[in-house]
This record gives C-alpha cells, sequence and structure tokens, in this order.
C-alpha cells in the first residue's frame, strides 16, 4: 500500500451565469404563455363563431422593422467583439429606435382594428389579435429597457471585448423578441 497522501482533484463544475439564467427562465415563461394562448386560440377557434378579417397592413410593416432591428442588434453584439465602441452604441441605437418605432406601428395597427370594425370587445378571433400584439409589445418595451442599460454600459466602456455577457443577453433576449413576433405574426396570417 502507498504511504503516500491521495490527493483528489474536484471535479469541474459546470455553472451558468445567473443573469443569463434568469433571462433563460423569462424566455421559457414567456414561451409558455405565448404557447397557452395560441393553443387557447386555436381551441376556441374550432370552436366556431369566428369572424374572419385581415390583418392590418402595419403588421406587415412593423414586422419588417422589427426584423431590421434584429440586423442592427446582431452587429451590436459584432461591434462589441471587435472593441468598435462608437459603431456599439450606433447599433444599439437603432435598435432601439426601430424597437420604438415597431410600438408605435403596433398601435397605429390597434387603430386600423378598430377602423376595420375588431374590437378587444365582442368576437374572440379580434380579442386574440389584441393580446398577441398587446402581450408581444410589452415584452418588447422589457426589451428597450434592457437595451437602453446596455447602450448607457457602452457609453461607459463597460461593454467590450472582455465582458460580453450583457451585450449577450440583450442581444439574445432581442433576437428572441424578434422571432417570437414573427411566430406570432405568420401564425395568425396563417389561421386568421
Amino acid at each position: 500500500m502507498n504511504t503516500e497522501k491521495m490527493t483528489l482533484e474536484p471535479a469541474e463544475t459546470r455553472s451558468i451565469n445567473p443573469k443569463v439564467f434568469t433571462m433563460w427562465l423569462f424566455i421559457v415563461s414567456i414561451l409558455m404563455l405565448f404557447a397557452a394562448f395560441t393553443s387557447a386560440y386555436l381551441v376556441r377557434k374550432a370552436e366556431g363563431n369566428w369572424v374572419e378579417f385581415k390583418l392590418p397592413a402595419l403588421f406587415s410593416y412593423s414586422t419588417v422593422v422589427l426584423l431590421l432591428s434584429s440586423i442592427s442588434m446582431h452587429f451590436a453584439l459584432i461591434s462589441a467583439k471587435k472593441d468598435q465602441f462608437n459603431a456599439l452604441r450606433i447599433s444599439i441605437s437603432i435598435t432601439f429606435v426601430l424597437g420604438l418605432l415597431f410600438l408605435i406601428m403596433q398601435f397605429y395597427g390597434w387603430i386600423q382594428l378598430v377602423e376595420m370594425n375588431v374590437f378587444f370587445v365582442g368576437n374572440p378571433s379580434g380579442s386574440f389579435v389584441y393580446v398577441f400584439s398587446g402581450l408581444h409589445g410589452l415584452h418588447l418595451v422589457s426589451g428597450l429597457i434592457v437595451l437602453t442599460f446596455a447602450l448607457v454600459a457602452a457609453f461607459r466602456f463597460k461593454i467590450n471585448a472582455k465582458s460580453l455577457t450583457q451585450i449577450k443577453i440583450c442581444s439574445t433576449y432581442w433576437h428572441f423578441l424578434d422571432a417570437l413576433w414573427l411566430y406570432l405574426f405568420v401564425f395568425l396570417l396563417i389561421n386568421n
């Protein structure tokens, strides 16, 4: 028997940044919420008494605006990885403006719905459109808040090639919100 002391190496632990973990929990909860609502939509539509209508044209245009914001957000992440601070600030600012423009267009899309006699109260088909776009808009406001914090951090040089957690969280959440709207928009186009 060997008299030397045996030293055991601790097993490498895998951990995730608590902020990243929180973001993913939030994303999963949002996914579950919208999965429940889209399921409820399909069940309610199958029951009948369903008014079909075309989505406002502004919803199509706002979708393009949101997709453009994803491109600018991607450039923000690339700029951060390369320590291109001015490009980072500009890209985040463009993303913010496009996100705000999306929300404004959605609001005017609601005005178009009212002009088409589609109201929140009334036939469930209209109610679901308001709920989908309204809840998504609310989550997009949270995305704009995350963007604001990232922009402030970018101006303070706290986002750089060695410190990417904040911009990665911001980018992931923003792309998720864009993908979520694209899903909802296509879902409504197909099922409305």
